[in-house]
Parts: C-alpha cells; sequence; structure tokens
C-alpha cells in the first residue's frame, strides 16, 4: 500500500521539522543537495512499507535524523546517512547503489548500521550484529551514534510491539547501548534508555515511582525555590553570566536506590539534584566553578567526603564537572552540580560535542585510549562474536580509578581492576611476560585490586607466559581478550602434535581422516577438531582406548552398538530420564508460544524462581529443554541480548493448581524472640500459606532471616510481602 495524501502531508511536515532543527537554509549547497537527495530516495524506497503502528515507516529514518542532530549534535552526513539507515536492509536499495549516489563516506556509515544477513551457523545472530556495529567505532563513530538515535527512536514507540519483542530489545538496550551510551558521554540518552526498559520489564514498580514523584512535584518545586533563593543573591554579587536548574532523578535511578540502599521513597534525601551553568571563557573555567563551589558551601554546609572533582580530573568519557552534596533546608541532603556552558554541552551531547572542542587549550583527549582498546580487542581475530561483545562491555564501565606508573603518567581503569589489568593496560607485552606487580613499592598478588592513586610498576621475564588462572584475576576487556589469544595460540601449537599422532594413527588402520576425525569429535562430543588434537597431545584421550568403541567398515569408522539386558541396541531404548513427565509435573496453566506448557520438556528456572502471575519468558538451553524465567531474573538481560533467538513467548493462563517455591529475606530489628512467633502467625494462620524452612540469625541489633514459601501466585506473594513488611520490628522484604 502506497503512502496516501494524508501520510504525505504528515512525511512533509516531519521533514521540515528536520529541516528547521539543522538550518538547512545556512548548510553549504553541497550538503542541502545531499539531504535533499537522501529524503527523496528514502521516501521512494519505503514508500510501501508500514510500522507496527500503522503509520508510514518513513516517518521513522526521519525522526532518527531529527535525534541525532537535536539531542546528539551530529552534522549534515551523518544526518543524510539516518535518513538512509534502513535502506539498505529493508528496501530492493543495494549497497552498491548508495556507494554510487552518495559516495564511499556515506556508503561506509550506512553499511555499518545493516545488519549482516545469513547468521544461521554461528552461535549468536545478534551477538555478530553487535560485533559488526562495535566495530566501526574506531573507523567512523558515528555508526554507533546513529544506532543510538535508531535504538531510543524505536523505544519511544514501542508501544505497538508484541510483549516478548518489547523484551528482546530491553535486554539488548540494557545489556549494551545503555552502558554504552554512558560511555559516549550521552547520559540524557542513557537515563531515557534506562527508563523505557525498567517500563517494559517492571510496569508496576516503574508506576509506582512515577506516581510518587508526581505526587510530590509541586513540594520538590517549592523546596527548590527556597534553596536557590539565598544562593542567587550571593551568585549575583560575583557578576557571573548563570543559569540555576532543579531537575528530579530518573524514575530507574531512584528504584536502583530503593533497592539497593533497601530503604523506602520517602527516605531517598537526594531525589533531585541542582544545576548551576556558567557562562564564561575556557582559560578561566576551572577558577570560576571553584569560586562558584566556595558560594555554594558558604551558604550551606558541605559533605566532605561527596565531593567529586570532575574538572580537574575530567571522566574518561569527557564528562567534566564539580559536583558536591549540602545539607540544605530542613536538613535535607541535596547534589549540587557546577559547570561551564562548554562542560555542559558535552554532558549534554557527549562524543560529538567533545568533538567540537577538541584541540582547544590542547584539551586531553579522552576517548583514544578507549579506541586503543576497541582496537586491540579487535585484533584478536579468533574470539567469537559473543567474546567479543562480553570483552567489549566491560570497558563499558561506569565507575573508575585513577592509578600512575612509576613516571607519573595517569592510567584509567574501571573500578575493581586488578594489579595485572594495569599490566595489560601499559602494554600487552607487559602484561604477557608480567611475573611481579608491587604498589606503593610493596609486592602484591597479581589479583590485587587498585585503588585510586596507587602507583604501580610491574617486573617482566621473557620466559613468562599467561595462564588459565589469569582470567581469574582481569576484570578489563583488553587483559581478558590478550589472554584468551595466547592461551589459544599456545594450545594450538600443542594441538599440532596430537594431530600428527591422530594422522598417522588412523592411516595405519586405514581409515579416511576426513570421516575419522569428524566421527571421533562427534562421539567425545567436543565442539571442534582442535579440542580433540589438543586433548590427544596432552593425553587426556587415549586413541587406542576411544577406537575400541569402533568397528572400520570400508576405510570409515562405525559406531559398535551396545548391547542392553533386553538385548536391544542403546539406540532403541527410551531413556525414562528424559520423560518430561519423570522430571515435573508439567504446568498446565502455562502457554508457551501459545501452545500448552506440558507439550514441551520444560521446567522453572531455580535462579529466579517464577511464580503463576510472574511476567516470564522461556528460553531454549543448548540441551534442547525450555527453561522459563522470570523477566527480571538475574540472567534475563544477558540471555535476551546474546541469544534472542532461543527466547520463546511464554504466558500464564487465568487457572492454576500449582504451587510454587519463593524465598524472601527479611531484615528487621532485633528484639528478641517475639518476631519469630509474630511472623510465624501472620504467615501460618492470617495468610494460610506453608513455610518450606525458616532460618534467622541476630546480629549488632539487627536480624536478617530468610523464609521459603509455598505460594500459588504473585498476588498471594505480594499480599505476603506486604503483611510482612507492616510486622513491628521488620524494615524490609525482599524477594531472592
Amino acid at each position: 500500500m502506497v503512502y496516501s495524501k494524508a501520510d504525505h502531508e504528515m512525511i512533509e511536515s516531519i521533514w521540515q521539522r528536520l529541516k528547521r532543527e539543522v538550518e538547512f537554509d545556512r548548510l553549504e549547497e553541497g550538503d542541502q543537495d545531499m539531504l535533499q537527495r537522501a529524503y527523496d530516495l528514502g521516501y521512494q524506497a519505503h514508500h510501501k512499507q508500514r510500522r507496527k503502528s500503522g503509520e508510514p515507516y518513513f516517518i521513522h529514518p526521519l525522526e532518527v535524523a531529527i535525534i541525532a542532530k537535536k539531542e546528539i549534535g551530529l552534522g549534515p552526513t551523518a544526518i543524510a546517512c539516518a535518513i538512509l539507515h534502513d535502506v539498505v536492509e529493508d528496501t530492493p536499495v543495494t549497497q552498491e547503489e548508495i556507494n554510487e549516489m552518495f559516495g564511499p563516506k556515506v556508503g561506509k556509515i550506512v553499511d555499518g548500521l545493516t545488519k549482516l544477513d545469513g547468521l544461521y551457523n554461528v552461535e549468536s545472530p545478534q551477538a555478530a550484529n553487535f560485533k559488526k556495529v562495535l566495530s566501526t567505532l574506531v573507523d567512523d563513530v558515528r555508526v554507533v551514534l546513529i544506532k543510538m538515535a535508531d535504538r531510543l527512536h524505536n523505544l519511544r514507540t514501542i508501544g505497538a510491539m508484541p510483549q516478548h519483542k518489547q523484551l528482546k530489545i530491553a535486554a539488548e538496550t540494557s545489556y549494551i547501548y545503555a552502558p554504552l551510551a554512558h560511555r559516549l558521554g550521552l547520559y540524557n540518552i542513557r537515563t531515557e534508555f534506562q527508563d523505557i526498559c525498567m517500563k517494559i520489564t517492571e510496569p508496576q514498580n516503574y508506576k509506582f515511582v512515577k506516581d510518587k514523584l508526581k505526587v510530590t512535584k509541586d513540594e520538590r518545586r517549592a523546596y527548590i525555590a527556597e534553596f536557590v533563593r539565598p544562593l542567587r543573591e550571593e551568585l549575583d554579587e560575583l557578576g557571573l553570566k548563570y543559569e540555576v536548574t532543579g531537575r528530579a532523578k530518573s524514575i530507574s535511578s531512584i528504584w536502583n536506590k530503593i533497592k539497593t540502599k533497601k530503604v523506602t521513597f520517602e527516605e531517598i534525601y537526594d531525589l533531585f539534584a541542582i544545576r548551576i551553568i556558567i557562562d564564561t571563557e575556557q582559560s578561566k573555567e576551572k577558577a570560576v566553578c571553584w569560586q562558584v563551589y566556595s558560594v555554594v558551601t558558604d551558604v550551606y554546609r558541605p559533605i566532605p567526603e561527596r565531593l567529586k572533582d570532575w574538572i580537574t580530573t575530567p571522566k574518561s568519557n569527557g564528562y567534566e564537572s564539580l559536583h558536591t552534596t549540602v545539607i540544605g533546608p530542613d536538613g535535607r541532603y541535596v547534589e549540587v552540580q557546577i559547570r561551564t556552558t562548554r562542560m555542559n554541552e558535552i554532558a549534554e551531547k557527549g562524543f560529538a560535542a567533545h568533538w567540537k572542542y577538541k584541540g582547544i587549550n590542547n584539551q586531553h583527549d579522552s576517548f583514544e585510549n578507549w579506541f586503543d582498546t576497541i582496537r586491540d580487542l579487535l585484533e584478536n581475530a579468533n574470539s567469537d562474536a559473543i567474546e567479543f561483545v562480553t570483552d567489549f562491555k566491560t570497558s563499558l564501565f561506569r565507575e573508575e580509578v585513577y592509578v600512575y606508573t612509576p613516571k607519573g603518567d595517569m592510567i584509567v581503569l574501571p573500578k575493581g581492576a586488578t594489579a595485572l589489568d594495569f599490566a595489560f593496560a601499559i602494554h600487552t607485552e607487559v602484561g604477557y611476560h608480567a611475573t611481579a606487580i608491587k604498589v606503593n613499592n610493596k609486592l602484591v598478588p597479581m589479583g590485587q585490586k587498585l585503588k585510586s592513586g596507587d602507583q604501580v610498576s610491574v617486573t617482566t621475564a621473557k620466559v613468562q607466559k599467561p595462564s588459565e588462572s589469569w582470567l581469574k584475576m582481569v576484570v578489563t576487556g583488553k587483559a581478558r581478550a590478550k589472554i584468551r589469544s595466547s592461551m589459544k595460540e599456545e594450545r594450538r601449537k600443542k594441538g599440532e602434535f596430537g594431530m600428527e599422532a591422530l594422522m598417522r594413527k588412523l592411516k595405519n588402520i586405514k581409515v579416511d581422516y576426513e570421516q575419522g576425525v569428524d566421527c571421533l569429535v562427534k562421539y567425545l562430543k567436543l565442539k571442534s577438531r582442535p579440542d580433540l588434537y589438543y586433548l590427544i597431545a596432552q593425553e587426556e584421550v587415549n586413541i587406542n582406548e576411544v577406537l575400541k568403541a569402533f568397528d572400520i567398515e570400508h576405510g570409515k569408522l562405525i559406531p559398535k552398538k551396545v548391547e542392553t539386558q533386553e538385548g536391544k541396541p542403546a539406540e532403541e531404548v527410551t531413556d525414562k530420564r528424559t520423560d518430561t513427565k519423570s522430571l515435573q509435573k508439567p504446568l498446565t496453566n502455562l502457554l508457551i508460544n501459545g501452545e500448552p506448557a506440558d507439550t514441551y520438556k520444560h521446567s522453572l528456572a531455580t535462579c529466579c524462581n517464577p511464580v503463576q502471575g510472574d511476567k516470564v519468558f522461556a528460553y531454549l538451553t543448548a540441551n534442547q529443554e525450555i527453561k522459563i524465567h522470570r523477566v527480571t531474573c538475574p540472567n534475563a538481560t544477558h540471555m535476551i541480548a546474546n541469544y534472542g533467538y532461543r527466547v520463546l513467548k511464554a504466558e500464564w493462563s487465568t487457572a492454576t493448581s500449582s504451587n510454587f517455591v519463593v524465598d524472601l529475606q527479611i531484615i528487621g530489628v532485633d528484639d528478641g524472640p517475639g518476631v519469630i512467633q509474630r511472623m510465624t502467625q501472620i504467615i501460618s494462620n492470617d495468610l494460610g500459606l506453608n513455610i518450606r524452612s525458616f532460618s534467622i540469625e541476630g546480629k549488632e541489633g539487627f536480624f536478617m532471616g530468610k523464609v521459603s514459601l509455598v505460594v500459588k501466585n504473585a498476588d498471594q506473594l505480594f499480599l505476603a510481602i506486604q503483611k510482612i513488611n507492616k510486622i513491628k520490628g521488620v524494615t524490609n522484604v525482599v524477594r531472592l
């Protein structure tokens, strides 16, 4: 169906909005022509397509282009690529036509934005596509920035998608895109990613925080005005050009604090932050920010340990700001952020704004070291896509430590990084051959975690080589990738001896080498031939013993048939252990892909113990069994993001006759044995629930207990948590 007149008017309206955003009339003639041709081609290519919502598909690329300009600050070339980003993937237009019409620069970016086809022989098509996009970082970061805009618009319009598709997109976003947005300094986009993902995976908790913020909005506005009033008087006297804004923290960050700090909404003091943005020339930035800090701390009492100076030492993603927490009116904690207009633009638009100011006053190029890390990961050609994405993810750290070489050079590492990570950060060869490491002139284990301010020196020796135990001592992607690469090379060299031994053996017994090797790999349930070669070289597999399980017919290995007690070949005997009914009672109240769950071999995942009413999904494991997980399972993000093709739709039917076991952690004030009696009274008598197990331990005035309950559904569980929370002495109840 082609676009109607109403569709055309809608598209034209968005196109005019984009032209206003890029200030089309002020662009150079060549850029105007490029954007117009991109619009014309995109309109023609997508004119028969519609989104799930029913609106014309071409609206999506135009909105992505607007986000790329307005919220990231990209230029005309990137805007044209944003308009064209789905053309090659979703329409008959070819990559060659894009190259011919727009040149190699636009062609390369559009190619980077196009998903790989035919990924049926890889472990994870999603990871392979992640790897393709992320690999473009070191060549042209605009590919990833446009991908961010694309993902943001998809999330903003995700309501039309079915629930299981929403879960997949949310998992990918939480796993890679939100951390990557943070690493590129796109804080507003990262926050919106996290909030929308929470809305999808935890709608009740999202609504709870959103409603609370709505109720307290007027109160917050009045408090901010009261807080800012005396500051304005002092700042006006300095004669500075400045702007003061107050904003609430994001819904996801508030909920995260409620969970991690185990407090109520009302107990969170720093629900909002005050931002003071100063308009001053760059040469005076540092002095002016500290001058404003002095004013703030003269008016309100500061909390010294909450001072964060990212002006003297910017974050590795270019972020610069001075943060302090002060005690405001009514004794409430208030976070104050002090920065200049330039710093604020970098904080708002991240990488694109950072590059705009690159080179001014020899500003430290904070992205180059990170790009070097990505190059190191890409150099490891042997790594599969999942390994690459996992290693890459470790480079997206949020908290940093600053450590120093003996010459005083600063190295930025993720929080939790070890002495061995430092060695690899200096140089791959230093890491490979590290024999001893000193921190602050004291010899330490290689796995020792580093703290900001540590001075580290590394002793090396040519004979030293990485071992498998080193993988447990490092956290950075670069170190892990290099250690794995070295071990694979060592394994390959050793495997050559095993391969030669196997070739001689098969030749002696006159067996076709290709068929014989593949047969042995399958028989031993190994992943590949190199694994077999290595095990033979290490004498973990005895070729002569293994060959006893085979007959030789016409130069081929044929597995012998093993007779059972009944005299039937083993493969004809049904293994009752794989019978679903013998494993567990079928969940008749669960549907998988719209079909009753008892038609599949399935079970509930023990990592999250879902109950009737929880939002769930089904995951097909490597051994072809289906596991039912909660959407909020700790492992859900990793599974759905990397193995989305194994995820199946799962939902509960209305009726249930099943029981589920859930574990609750209960924390409270230890006021004697009465609390146990009160809890068992509520659980057993008032709620009528069975207690599977109960343990409790008192310590320093507090107690921590764990109780396993048998419930029928999530509503019954929610009621139990509410009731237990109201027991005298109980301060917090958490589902484990």
